[in-house]
């Protein structure tokens, strides 16, 4: 005997079933009202079930309606396949934080999930979406989220802005990065995502420390790396210091109210080279030329991908590309020495 079976549930009635919730849940509000606007968050979730219940009497869908909630993702499934996330709001729009981008909670098995959303203000209105078609964009708590937005016009989703599509971004090994990657196509000059992909975060401190209360040596370690990372802190420019207090803010939870002070506080100083002593060199170029050797092994430790990242150039031969930054960003100084060839002798022989 041979037995004939469609393992994928009636998405017509599935959407039906969503519809006829729906209608329920604008007649019982309007005969409800008082109670209905104190249904917040979790609370609407367990009348949304009893509605769906309800409606799936003598369908395909009767007794497979489930209340998943908690920690899990989405709050209700039917039939094993599709879910319902609920969501509310206490404002007159229809706009709130998402679930996570990870969606580590997703339970198995679940392939198309609808967003129901609540305004539970008067009068109280229910509406439903698939759920990638109420995704606008990212914004970050305590991990990337998505933000919904029950108004959003077809093409106006996040996967539309990144073009990948979202069935295609969940089952990325690492979604955060192609999130990311579309993020830093869209920075300003200073600025930076402030989450990176999960094989970079590190492990930070909740404390917010001020760069003048490190110790020395963190301070002078931290400086050496930005001397690598950001070749901009030497030149004149009246922002050369954005992405250097961004990245202390991103990386490292440091707030440095004078950046400045962290290269050239002390005015002046003298380097000697080739049995010649040069005086009057500004204090950015002697703390650099002290450093030398520690700035060869951070350029050396880097990986190609963070210097290309922050160069914004394609890397062959990382110590001279550095030091062709380092001259261009320096070429306002009025030096006598002769600073490329200096570098050059120093890190390259």
């Amino acid at each position: 005997m041979v037995v004939s079976v469609n393992p994928i549930p009636s998405k017509e009635q599935f959407l039906s079933l969503l519809d006829n919730t729906l209608s329920t849940l604008s007649i019982e509000s309007k005969k409800n009202e008082k109670k209905y606007l104190e249904l917040l968050g979790s609370k609407l979730e367990g009348v949304v079930v009893d509605v769906m219940r309800q409606n799936a009497f003598g369908t395909d869908f009767e007794g497979s309606i489930e209340l998943i909630s908690g920690q899990k993702f989405p709050d209700i499934i039917a039939k094993k396949y599709y879910g319902i996330e609920v969501k509310t709001s206490k404002q007159n729009h229809w706009t709130t934080t998402g679930n996570s981008v990870l969606e580590s909670t997703r339970v198995e098995g679940i392939e198309r999930i609808y967003m129901l959303f609540g305004k539970m203000v008067q009068p109280i209105e229910f509406k439903y979406k698939p759920y990638e078609a109420c995704l606008s964009d990212i914004v970050v708590t305590h991990s990337p989220r998505y933000l919904i937005n029950m108004d959003l016009k077809v093409g106006e989703t996040i996967f539309d802005k990144i073009k990948i599509p979202y069935d295609t971004l969940r089952n990325e090994s690492n979604p955060i990065k192609s999130i990311t990657d579309y993020y830093r196509k869209q920075l300003k000059p200073g600025e930076a995502v402030w989450w990176l992909d999960q094989e970079d975060t590190k492990p930070q401190s909740p404390i917010i420390r001020l760069w003048n209360n490190l110790p020395l040596n963190e301070r002078r370690v931290l400086t050496i790396s930005s001397m690598v990372l950001f070749p901009e802190v030497f030149s004149n420019h009246s922002d050369k210091y954005y992405r250097f207090s961004v990245w202390l803010v991103n990386d490292f939870g440091i707030v440095c109210p004078n950046s400045r002070d962290a290269f050239s506080a002390g005015g002046q100083g003298t380097l000697e080279y080739n049995n010649k002593k040069y005086n009057n060199i500004p204090k950015i170029i002697t703390k650099l030329s002290d450093s030398l050797a520690d700035i060869k092994e951070v350029i050396q430790s880097s990986r190609i991908q963070d210097l290309e990242h922050n160069w914004k150039i394609k890397i062959t031969t990382p110590i001279e590309q550095w030091i062709e930054l380092i001259v261009e960003n320096t070429s306002h100084f009025k030096l006598e020495i002769n600073l490329k060839q200096y570098l050059r002798d120093k890190l390259l022989t």
